[in-house]
């Protein structure tokens, strides 16, 4: 009788882009601005995104739309975020040190991502980013090639 090995990797699909966009705007403007750009209607979801580490938990800006006409699911990421620790250590007025956590820590220089989920044959990613840096409050953005990343699981929420 033959033995067969199923690997986990044979059902994972990367059904998404990912465009890193680098930004000094708030959240909210650069939501704005892209829904101006690409005639989409992102939207801030009711709750923030949540990763869990030893030292605490990050709480990261979720904006949203799901475009029901063409299947696409559109996500706007906070990238950076302050972790908020599991205890406090009160040691001086001073002594609060603020640690910077990343959604992706590969990509630690964009301050947002944008994900776009099921694209497939609908746009030209390229024609989006081109649209996107159109906007002047964008310094820059490029697309993420997402095999090559190490934390790609917390993109699943």
């Amino acid at each position: 009788m033959a033995i067969h090995k199923i690997q986990i990797n044979d059902f994972i699909s990367t059904d998404y882009e990912l465009i890193a966009i680098h930004t000094t705007i708030e959240d909210y403007r650069l939501a704005y601005f892209i829904n101006q750009a690409l005639q989409i209607q992102l939207s801030k979801s009711d709750s923030n995104i949540e990763i869990k580490s030893k030292e605490g938990k990050s709480l990261f800006s979720h904006f949203i739309y799901d475009d029901e006409v063409n299947d696409i699911v559109w996500n706007l990421l906070e990238n950076k975020t302050t972790l908020i620790p599991s205890e406090q250590k009160i040691t001086g007025i001073f002594d609060s040190i603020d640690i910077t956590t990343y959604m992706l820590p590969e990509l630690k220089k964009a301050e947002f991502i944008l994900k776009i989920e099921n694209i497939e044959g609908a746009f030209s990613l390229e024609d989006i980013l081109q649209s996107i840096l159109k906007t002047n409050q964008i310094s820059t953005g490029y697309i993420v090639d997402q095999t090559k990343l190490k934390s790609k699981n917390n993109l699943i929420f």
